[in-house]
């Protein structure tokens, strides 16, 4: 009885060991001192510009090895990561730095409905199944979320 006992509290400081493991392990994917998630839900091409100002100047500020910037669009703001958006250079530049680019896939679903065909997105961009999941998911992982 005793060894049974014993045998079931080492397995379970094992298993909460091995958790805890694979959280640090997640949280150190990037060597990057910061980590920012950097919504954009509004259409309006100011604000759109205002959050590849934000991402532009985290990276200036400390470095694109030292920062981690990902911006999710989704609702309206999605248009920010349409093919033909007049910002699309800028968005290669800050691809170019290792700023991500997350698209609402729901979204996207909603906008193929209206628009009657499937917007296309800049190549910059991935689809994620939900913005704001993602940002939940990347403030689980130590991101900090703003939204200029």
């Amino acid at each position: 009885m005793r060894n049974r006992i014993l045998a079931t509290m080492l397995w379970c400081v094992s298993f909460c060991l091995f958790l805890g493991a694979a959280q640090v392990s997640a949280a150190e994917d990037s060597l990057a001192d910061k980590k920012v998630v950097l919504q954009i839900s509004d259409p309006n091409p100011f604000k759109q510009t205002l959050v590849l100002n934000v991402a532009s100047n985290l990276v200036k500020h400390y470095g694109p090895d030292l920062v981690d910037v990902e911006i999710v669009a989704f609702g309206p703001g999605l248009r920010l990561l349409f093919a033909d958006n007049a910002n699309k250079g800028r968005i290669q530049g800050l691809a170019a730095n290792n700023v991500k680019f997350s698209a609402c896939s729901n979204t996207m679903k909603k906008m193929t409905k209206a628009l009657g065909e499937k917007p296309k997105l800049n190549k910059n961009a991935k689809q994620v199944k939900a913005g704001v999941v993602r940002i939940l998911d990347l403030t689980e992982q130590g991101y900090t979320l703003v939204k200029p």
